[in-house]
């Protein structure tokens, strides 16, 4: 094997900027979550945001660099345009150590991009518009690189786009066929209402082997109120899932065991983007090299603690040297 996980997603540039509750009610956005806009409404709201920052994101992409800023070896599939932004997301994403060899998008819609309100809280709203990166398909799946991947995993954002969709299913029964492991976040609470059936459908034919999921999302898959319910629904559907419970720390289920860590403390919450991401980063690290349930939670954790505590998805100090010092063997 060459990678340790191969990540499949949206490749979007983020573009902050921090706003106060009001700034929500007015626009009437539904707080934390991601809705998909259109071009105009990508230029209206960019508009009114205010002073911004710009970087490259997209959940899948951000997990990808997580991986490769522990010392892994990472390849990722998403699509951009041959334009500016795509060209700065193709930089931004080899800088990082990542294997991103997906060809760009020549002609068509532009590169995707992700306006994200930041709330006095850290909570981020998202409002993305998708262009490029819908047009990722099944000729864009590289069999070689998916082979020679320990894990593959996506998000679960990128299964609007039937094509994409479509590519996602390629690379699944690669992976399959050469005993590698198929992941699957769930990404988000209004993704799973609108692909609950496929989801467990997967889950249930063993297409995916580990499941991501917060305790929002895992609540609307099983069209529950109790974490419990769905927890023990779960652990029936797919042989293991990573579970995220906030300020509650995270939790591993598979058929035989369950394992509960502590969050990591933070001193000072600035900007929840890509939590979730970078958890996946130190637990997708963590299994690729046989670590331990609690071991892979706890990297998992560590490295969301690190990135909440600046504006960003994607770490601003070493991971690699975070996790040596709290005495992680990576």
């Amino acid at each position: 094997m060459t990678f340790s996980t191969l990540c499949i997603g949206n490749a979007i540039c983020d573009v902050f900027a921090h706003v106060e509750e009001d700034f929500l009610v007015r626009e009437n956005l539904i707080k934390g979550a991601m809705r998909l806009i259109d071009t105009d409404e990508a230029v209206r709201l960019y508009d009114k945001m205010g002073q911004t920052t710009r970087m490259s994101g997209g959940s899948a992409g951000n997990t990808a660099a997580g991986i490769a800023a522990l010392g892994g070896q990472s390849a990722y599939f998403g699509k951009v345009a041959a334009d500016e932004l795509g060209t700065a997301y193709r930089h931004d994403m080899r800088g990082t150590g990542v294997h991103f060899e997906t060809p760009a998008l020549a002609d068509g819609l532009p590169t995707a991009r992700s306006m994200i309100l930041i709330t006095p809280d850290g909570e981020r709203t998202m409002n993305t518009y998708l262009g490029a990166c819908t047009e990722l398909s099944p000729g864009d799946i590289d069999a070689d690189v998916v082979s020679r991947s320990a894990i593959t995993y996506m998000e679960g954002y990128l299964w609007d786009p039937p094509a994409a969709k479509d590519a996602f299913l390629k690379a699944a029964e690669i992976a399959h066929a050469h005993r590698r492991q198929v992941s699957l976040t769930l990404s988000d609470s209004f993704c799973v209402d609108r692909y609950r059936d496929e989801f467990l459908s997967m889950m249930r034919a063993g297409t995916i082997d580990l499941l991501f999921a917060n305790e929002h999302e895992l609540k609307a898959l099983y069209e529950t109120a109790d974490l419990d319910t769905a927890i023990a629904a779960v652990r029936e559907d797919c042989a293991l899932t990573a579970l995220t419970l906030g300020e509650n720390g995270a939790m591993a289920i598979s058929r035989g065991e369950t394992v509960h860590v502590a969050a990591e403390e933070v001193a000072d919450v600035v900007d929840l983007t890509g939590a979730g991401d970078l958890f996946a980063s130190g637990f997708l690290f963590g299994r690729s090299r046989e670590f331990d349930l609690t071991t892979s939670l706890e990297l998992g954790c560590l490295c969301a603690a690190q990135v909440i505590a600046h504006v960003g998805a994607r770490p601003e100090k070493p991971l690699k040297q975070a996790a040596l010092q709290q005495g992680f063997a990576v």
